[in-house]
């Protein structure tokens, strides 16, 4: 069912002490003229006359003339305009932000709407974590180019592992267009995301006419919302669109019926929605169709589309999640994590310019603790973009907290060694390791019309921490969960404080009850939450811990396992290669261990199943015993939901606990040392 009411999140401006005295500085706002007339431009006046009457009690007035003194000044960018700025480049997005003290005036400066808008953002949220305005110098530009959000939401209303209630764009395969709408578009531009992808990529019978007049009208009204935000529309679409409509027989990309009839459709699109997007494509994957059924190569597929919309500038979004999902359980050699790889290493070059490889962080599917993805390291002359996912399918599904910021700040740290030595997979989806202009950042979303948006409003957290990591890899972990701790939840240092103790270590604490060193896989099949250790072990997935009375994991070494390991580049090969050598947090993914090897330390391989089940249990019992501390301090109505979340979650920790613990001690037939309860 459809909630019209929603909450501000981090955009909740609250009141700020006055004896900061920020609000006497300031007066009025002044746009130069080449940003009048802009809607983005309006949409930054309108944050900062919004935030200076929520913090100040004071209203700010748009001047239509340029004041003396005391003003806000949304300024044209220009080189030679002074020293300062003539050091910094913003680029198309950046800005400068700078106060001079001699008229007081506050300077936020760019070369287009945009970069006046995103710095209008970072003002706010400067003003709310308590920064000298006085003393302001701040120059940023955001690293990766495309900053995406995909949405796997359907027209039926559901939203394919979501955890916060239904969509709030569709209900019964209708278009919802209101306030909730644009409240959305905020929250997005405020984190830095410049693209959204509002279906998903399984595309289903009615989301196929999203791309059709049937549609494109209200398609149309959400690009112009979105643009008013510097936010570029995308679009899910069927790679069988001409079949499911009964235009061609089939959707071979060389068959000339179909590319005529994708040229048609693309100029139909742009000539209502001249500023969209793209594409976003899921082929050949989980019966989704595709090139490989004609015969034909995922480049041969992703060029055809990008070919009939490059001319009005759009772009192929081609998901890389391509594998083989009949798999026999007994078949040892098959490797689900080595598909990504073996479909797409050898196009490396022959995919178009206007095509972008969205590759998942890990090589199977965003469990707790997988490798990077080795595809990163290999494809030097094609655009690749980093697909992580915000919701929570595998890591508690906005019920169990897992911030998960110190993951994704792994990930995009990990040397992929793809370039004498060097490549960084922040480097690399950002363009500045193989000079590719067109890349970024995907984010699956963790939204849905719960009030809070997010189920669990610590989920929050990761929404806001990937737009920021989107625009700035170098950002920590802790600055970035205690700046949206406070943009949300206010000025009281205690809650602040409880807060950020409660998440700061929660992506460790699931991984503990839930997956041990990398093996993942272990819940249930259907809802993906919740324990069952033999829940895919036979199943057609190719997800398998390989268990048995000896020992678990599987061997992905070249010389007696799947040669998953030899896919990475030097010396990341050698390293996964022997047990030895491998991240302990990784051997069961890379190697199948007896339960008494020792591990680095000193505990055996079953002991440490053991303990980190017991571990994470009373982790989240002291989650609990922390955030008790702010009854009374937070409103009863976010401290009684945050409650009954926090309740499910250790009654999920405790069945994971004994569910995992017991399965490996019958499995092993050896007692815990440490002489605790297993059934």
């Amino acid at each position: 069912m459809y909630n019209k009411e929603f909450e501000k999140c981090w955009l909740d401006y609250q009141k700020i002490d006055a004896k900061r005295h920020i609000d006497d500085k300031f007066i009025s706002i002044y746009s130069d003229n080449a940003f009048r007339d802009e809607k983005i431009t309006d949409n930054a006046v309108f944050e900062l006359q919004t935030a200076w009457k929520s913090f100040f009690g004071k209203e700010l007035c748009l001047a239509t003339d340029k004041p003396e003194k005391k003003y806000i000044y949304l300024k044209i960018f220009s080189a030679d305009d002074s020293d300062y700025e003539a050091s910094y480049d913003p680029g198309d997005e950046g800005y400068i932000i700078y106060f001079e003290p001699e008229t007081e005036i506050l300077v936020i400066s760019a070369k287009t709407p945009s970069g006046i808008l995103y710095g209008t953002f970072d003002l706010i949220r400067n003003i709310i974590m308590g920064t000298d305005l006085s003393d302001m110098k701040i120059c940023s530009k955001p690293e990766m180019n495309i900053r995406m959000i995909d949405h796997w939401d359907n027209m039926k209303g559901d939203i394919e592992r979501g955890y916060s209630g239904d969509s709030f764009f569709y209900e019964d395969n209708k278009i919802i267009f209101d306030d909730r709408t644009r409240m959305y578009a905020r929250m997005m531009a405020s984190i830095g995301i410049n693209a959204i992808t509002i279906n998903n990529v399984n595309v289903h019978y009615e989301e196929t006419f999203l791309i059709t007049d049937k549609h494109l009208p209200i398609m149309k009204k959400y690009s112009d919302l979105f643009n008013s935000y510097g936010i570029k529309l995308y679009l899910s679409i069927n790679f069988a669109s001409p079949v499911t409509l009964g235009v061609t027989e089939d959707c071979d990309p060389l068959n000339s019926d179909v590319i005529a009839w994708w040229k048609k459709t693309s100029k139909h699109i742009y000539e209502v929605i001249p500023n969209f997007g793209g594409f976003l494509v899921k082929a050949d994957s989980e019966g989704r169709p595709g090139p490989h059924t004609y015969g034909r190569t995922q480049a041969d597929g992703a060029n055809m589309l990008a070919r009939t919309i490059k001319d009005y500038g759009g772009i192929v979004v081609w998901r890389c999640f391509v594998y083989n999902c009949r798999q026999d359980w007994r078949d040892r050699k098959t490797d689900r994590a080595r598909a990504a790889y073996d479909n797409f290493a050898d196009l490396d070059g022959a995919f178009d310019d206007n095509v972008i490889l969205q590759i998942k962080n890990g090589p199977v599917d965003f469990q707790v603790r997988e490798p990077v993805s080795p595809l990163f390291g290999a494809m030097k002359k094609t655009n690749l973009m980093l697909e992580a996912q915000i919701a929570q399918e595998y890591t508690g599904q906005q019920i169990d907290i897992c911030y998960l910021v110190p993951m994704w700040k792994e990930i995009l740290d990990f040397n992929t060694y793809a370039v004498d030595g060097d490549g960084k997979v922040k480097d690399i989806i950002s363009g500045k390791t193989y000079g590719n202009s067109c890349c970024g950042m995907a984010g699956v979303t963790n939204t849905g019309c719960d009030a809070n948006w997010t189920g669990h409003d610590f989920a929050a957290a990761n929404l806001f921490g990937y737009g920021m990591l989107c625009w700035d890899t170098s950002l920590s972990a802790e600055h970035i969960a205690k700046m949206w701790i406070r943009c949300t939840f206010g000025f009281n240092e205690k809650i602040n404080d409880v807060i950020w103790n409660i998440i700061k270590d929660s992506w460790h604490t699931y991984e503990k009850y839930t997956s041990p060193l990398g093996i993942g896989w272990l819940l249930e099949p259907l809802t993906h939450y919740g324990p069952n250790v033999n829940g895919f072990e036979y199943s057609v997935w190719g997800t398998y811990h390989r268990a048995d009375c000896k020992g678990m994991g599987v061997e992905r070494n070249v010389e007696s396992g799947t040669g998953f390991a030899g896919q990475y580049n030097k010396p990341l090969c050698d390293m996964y290669e022997h047990i030895e050598t491998t991240p302990t947090e990784l051997l069961l993914f890379f190697h199948r261990l007896e339960y008494d090897h020792i591990l680095p330390d000193g505990r055996t391989l079953i002991q440490y199943i053991y303990d980190t089940h017991f571990e994470g249990v009373i982790e989240v019992e002291e989650m609990i015993e922390q955030f008790r501390q702010l009854k009374g301090v937070l409103d009863d109505k976010r401290y009684d939901r945050i409650t009954e979340r926090l309740n499910r979650q250790y009654k999920n920790a405790i069945e994971w606990r004994d569910l995992v613990n017991t399965f490996f001690y019958r499995m092993s037939g050896i007692n815990d040392e440490k002489g605790r309860t297993i059934y």
